[in-house]
């Protein structure tokens, strides 16, 4: 279960990868634009903002986000990324932060940039951070005896399957478009008790969540908090330096 006032506690440094994607793009006049993985919504504005003149549609899959996307004004659908295909006047979809869930991908990938029409836009973002020290202790502790039963079965004891830009530049390129790919790691200024914590929790736990009881919540945070103060020790002034690598992928179908 999503829950989109924790995800949006972070809104800036969740929100910049969004943008520096987008300025990439350079479709003009496209006639729909897709938001695949809409979130709350937040986002979407920004595409309606851009291209007012287009048919805007957005999904996700969790109806927590729907619903909330649905209470800022946008017009979202509860769909599986998985499921959706585009119609024949799509120019862009954006796709962020949302395929690193997604087994197989760069299938998925292959079959959209087919798909698409001629001269119409894919962008996509995935965090590359898998192998930071957050997620290894987030793998270490749900793969201890004391959880290994419970959380082994949610797949946050392995690490998710994303490329690199070339990775992503060659099954793009395959599929027939011209390719910008690339990488940035955001150095994150993060304040308060325990901000590594409460930046996974509002996307990494979220598979812990939804099966540990209010309990067994408190006592998992507990444990994964501490190891978390070492890996990210507070700063003097209070700040908390979370390195943050993330994969870009801006594809174009040829005319």
């Amino acid at each position: 279960m999503w829950d989109p006032q924790q995800y949006l506690a972070f809104d800036d440094h969740r929100s910049r990868p969004f943008f520096e994607l987008l300025a990439r793009v350079r479709a003009e006049h496209p006639r729909r634009v897709a938001d695949l993985g809409c979130g709350p919504g937040h986002l979407t504005v920004a595409l309606r903002e851009r291209w007012p003149e287009a048919v805007v549609e957005a999904s996700d899959s969790s109806p927590q986000m729907v619903a909330a996307a649905r209470a800022r004004g946008i017009t979202a659908e509860l769909l599986d990324v998985r499921d959706w295909r585009p119609e024949p006047d799509t120019g862009v979809v954006v796709c962020n932060a949302v395929l690193q869930w997604v087994t197989g991908h760069t299938a998925l990938l292959t079959e959209w940039a087919r798909a698409l029409p001629a001269g119409a836009w894919l962008a996509i973002q995935v965090p590359g951070n898998f192998d930071a020290a957050s997620h290894r202790c987030i793998r270490e502790l749900a793969g201890a005896d004391a959880w290994r039963e419970r959380l082994e079965p949610t797949g946050v004891t392995q690490a998710r399957n994303v490329l690199d830009p070339e990775g992503y530049a060659s099954v793009l390129a395959a599929a027939g478009c011209a390719v910008d790919a690339w990488e940035t790691t955001y150095l994150q200024r993060l304040t308060g008790p325990d901000p590594v914590l409460k930046w996974v929790s509002g996307t990494a736990l979220r598979p812990v969540r939804a099966v540990l009881d209010d309990t067994e919540w408190e006592r998992f945070t507990g444990e994964l908090g501490a190891m978390l103060r070492a890996a990210y020790p507070q700063q003097p002034d209070g700040t908390t330096w979370l390195p943050f690598r993330r994969v870009f992928a801006v594809a174009r179908t040829a005319d």
